[in-house]
């Protein structure tokens, strides 16, 4: 997989989701089609960020949500492509700490930093390889159209 293609409301609708939540993280589910070239999303689902302890800088989605939110997308013939969240006034780069939670091989993690309440840059990483021993992110560019 080379690229994320992400409609425009979409695209939209993640940042401003970073934007409402700010100075906490955001998270949410990406949903669409896998082809050759990449991820095609159709739909960003937002999710509750259960992190009380550090919102800020850590979240994480309720396990009985994603299971809701796959079973949905299933029912619509799609799937899980990816998740989103935001970064407060940090960069749209991946930390550690995503790399370590992050377990869905194949997927796409999108990452948009969000400085003072606003949306800046948006990022969109692969996790690529095929054991939890040899994953890792991979750059892939996002195509809005």
């Amino acid at each position: 997989m080379t690229s994320l293609q992400i409609p425009r409301p979409v695209y939209d609708a993640l940042r401003a989701h970073g934007e409402e939540t700010y100075p906490h993280e955001c998270c949410g589910a990406l949903i669409g089609t896998s082809s050759p070239e990449g991820w095609q999303v159709t739909n960003a689902v937002r999710a509750g960020n259960t992190r009380t302890d550090s919102a800020h800088n850590r979240y994480n989605i309720d396990p009985a949500e994603l299971v809701k939110i796959q079973r949905d997308a299933m029912r619509q013939g799609l799937d899980i492509a990816g998740f989103y969240h935001s970064h407060p006034d940090h960069p749209a780069q991946w930390s550690l700490t995503d790399f370590a939670e992050a377990h869905w091989v194949g997927c796409v993690y999108v990452i948009t930093s969000v400085a003072r309440g606003h949306a800046g840059v948006t990022n969109a990483f692969l996790l690529a390889g095929t054991t939890e021993e040899d994953k890792h992110f991979e750059d892939i560019p996002i195509t809005v159209r």
